[in-house]
């Protein structure tokens, strides 16, 4: 995840450049869940309104936490499906809290109403990030139900007059690209704590569908009016959240924006992405899924790595020696073609692995989605990239 925010404050605020910490373990995005009352059309757990046979019990589930806890995972993202249809996600949730995980809830808002946002206030969530996927017509025809966008933001109001920190999570595709500056006005209107913009990843519906992947002028577009969207707002004091996720290709762009408007201040930006260090699939993003299995991060669910049922968690992932996991945790990772001979390789970390396999079949190949020019990433003797439509990949809901 690239945090935005902090890095255009640290350019308007200069300080001395600190190494970050080393995580005491990786964050877990659990889908707990794999129904979900929407069938939405970038969904990576191909989700629907079924029941999906096989899933973690209760009792198991507390006994992956505890493994969890003492293996020094910090952070619990508690996700499906929609994670609200589980009959016990709340008793789940303040365990969790109670044991001293900071835990938030990724949901599609539309299962948030007056009826439990008492319960849901009281589970203590860190943080409420739901999905919206551009103004009314729009988010309503992604999320393929009429009324979706309505409900969704009227989960937003309840978090928010419930005292719960709630962000938007927005997925950039050429259909929704052109609303992102209404979308930035939303989050002024409602008072959003935070507003999340993930690159679409090749995957699931997300990769039947990567036909509407924004090309990379529209890409660079949207990044370019968010950092001077969140610039805006904090030369006028507001400090809103913004991050990114999902190609890490932004980091480098921001030093580029950095170079236009704070020169001086380049270097210093630079050692601290470096610091960050790009794409941490694999190290320090993990993922385990309804059925208890595990991945390298939640766009990786055709790649398992043992099951939690069978082994413990702390054990799979300290233990996991294939290629794959040998690579994400190599310096550098074993890049080829143009992430191979990119200036900012180590900044960005390869970028988004999946997305690279599901074009080529290689782990290791080139992101696709990377929207720098070679002229940006320092490679002169590669000819120019054009990006051009994908196949168009029929849709074909569970």
């Amino acid at each position: 995840m690239f945090r935005m925010t902090r890095y255009i404050k640290s350019l308007m605020n200069p300080a001395p450049v600190r190494a970050i910490p080393k995580p005491s373990g990786p964050v877990v995005i659990w889908n707990l869940i794999r129904r979900c009352n929407l069938t939405c059309k970038h969904c990576y757990s191909i989700s629907a309104d079924i029941d999906f046979k096989g899933e973690l019990s209760t009792g198991e589930v507390y006994t992956v936490m505890d493994d969890l806890k003492s293996f020094g995972v910090p952070v619990l993202i508690l996700s499906g499906g929609e994670p609200l249809m589980r009959p016990d996600i709340f008793d789940i949730s303040r365990r969790a809290k109670d044991m001293g995980f900071y835990v938030g809830l990724s949901s599609n808002g539309t299962l948030i109403t007056d009826d439990n946002i008492k319960q849901i206030a009281d589970a203590g969530y860190d943080y409420v990030g739901i999905s919206i996927d551009g103004l009314e017509q729009t988010h309503d025809e992604f999320r393929q139900k009429k009324g979706a966008f309505a409900a969704s933001m009227k989960a937003v109001k309840l978090c928010k007059d419930a005292g719960i920190k709630v962000g938007l999570r927005f997925t950039l595709t050429q259909d929704n690209a052109p609303q992102l500056p209404d979308m930035l006005k939303l989050l002024d209107e409602h008072d959003i704590d935070k507003f999340y913009l993930s690159h679409l990843n090749y995957s699931g519906r997300g990769g039947r569908n990567r036909k509407r992947d924004a090309w990379y002028d529209m890409t660079r577009d949207a990044m370019n009016l968010l950092f001077n969207h969140c610039h805006e707002e904090l030369k006028r004091g507001i400090e809103r959240e913004y991050v990114t996720g999902n190609n890490d290709a932004d980091g480098p762009f921001l030093l580029q924006w950095a170079a236009e408007h704070y020169p001086d201040q380049v270097p210093a930006l630079e050692q601290r992405l470096v610091n960050w260090g790009g794409n941490s699939s694999g190290v320090n993003i993990s993922n385990i899924d309804n059925l208890g299995v595990v991945h390298p991060d939640t766009f990786w669910w055709d790649y398992n790595l043992g099951n939690v049922r069978e082994k413990p968690f702390s054990r799979i992932w300290s233990e996991a020696n294939d290629d794959l996991m040998v690579g994400f945790r190599q310096t550098p990772r074993p890049v080829k073609g143009r992430c191979a001979e990119c200036q900012y390789l180590p900044i960005c970390n390869g970028n988004t692995r999946v997305r690279a396999h599901n074009i080529s079949g290689d782990f290791w190949e080139e992101d696709p989605g990377c929207y720098l020019t070679n002229e940006e990433i320092g490679i002169l003797d590669m000819p120019r990239r054009i990006a051009t439509p994908v196949v168009e990949i029929p849709v074909h809901n569970l």
